[in-house]
Order: structure tokens, then C-alpha cells, then sequence
């Protein structure tokens, strides 16, 4: 399995406001710290804000902070959310599989379990989790403190 782009870095950027539980952070800087796309973080962020995962305060001092604590924001979520579909094979969609052995096939159902499993430690993750040991992710990010 292989995250867009876009999931990349929204995990990447709920990470960063993690960091930060207390503190406004803006596209820019958030940008900046990764070496990322300026204007692809600032699709990803509406998004997120979309779904509620991030607040975004508009204005003079405006930014971006997480919309709950990050022990609420579940990885499996987060991924669900920002990811298209989870059909890692055409036959996973009923309109795209062309597959001649489908009636026979066994690896239909074994991807599927590999797949149920993978979400599985991603539901039982949290952003909180990710963000257990900051320090060296702060000096990563160049963050104070």
C-alpha cells in the first residue's frame, strides 16, 4: 500500500501542529520546515479543516491549529479521510475489474485482509502517539524548545 501525496503530507503536517499543542503555526512556516509544496499543503490544510481535524483562523494572526487534542485523532482516520479509495487492485471495484480469474482467485481475499490489517494499526494509532517523544522531532523541524 502507498499513500498519496496528499495523505503524506497531512500526517506531516498534523505532526507538526502536534508539536506545537499550544501554538498558531501557518502554512508557510509549516512549508518551510518540510521543504514541501507551499500550495499543495494549503489544498491538504482546507481539507483537513474540512473534516475536522484542523481549526484554521483566518486574519491577522491567523493559522492553523489541531480542532481536538491529538490523543483524538486517530491515524486510521486521518488516512481514510485524505485517501481517494483503498482499491489496491482493480477487482476491489466492481466497475473497474476486468479480471478473467476472479471466480477462482484467492488473492482477491488475501490483499483484502493485508489491507483490513494494515488500517487495523493505523486505527489504533494515534497523532498523540506519533509525537510521544517530540524532542527530536522538534530539532528536526527546527522548532524551539
Amino acid at each position: 500500500m502507498r499513500l498519496t501525496l496528499h495523505t503524506d503530507y497531512a500526517l506531516r503536517l498534523l505532526t507538526y501542529l502536534a508539536l506545537k499543542p499550544d501554538e498558531i503555526a501557518t502554512i508557510s512556516e509549516v512549508a518551510e520546515s518540510y521543504s514541501i509544496s507551499r500550495n499543495h499543503l494549503t489544498k491538504v490544510a482546507h481539507e483537513l479543516g474540512r473534516a475536522g481535524f484542523v481549526e484554521t483562523l483566518r486574519g491577522r494572526g491567523g493559522g492553523l491549529r489541531l480542532a481536538r487534542a491529538a490523543g483524538k485523532i486517530g491515524i486510521g482516520d486521518v488516512v481514510r479521510a485524505m485517501e481517494e479509495d483503498f482499491c489496491i487492485v482493480e477487482c476491489f471495484a466492481a466497475e473497474t475489474d476486468r479480471c478473467r480469474i476472479g471466480p477462482a482467485c484467492r488473492l482477491k481475499r488475501v490483499l483484502k485482509q493485508a489491507l483490513d490489517a494494515w488500517l487495523a494499526v493505523l486505527d489504533d494509532t494515534t497523532l498523540a502517539d506519533l509525537v510521544e517523544r517530540p524532542q527530536p522531532l522538534r530539532r528536526l523541524l527546527a522548532l524551539a524548545g
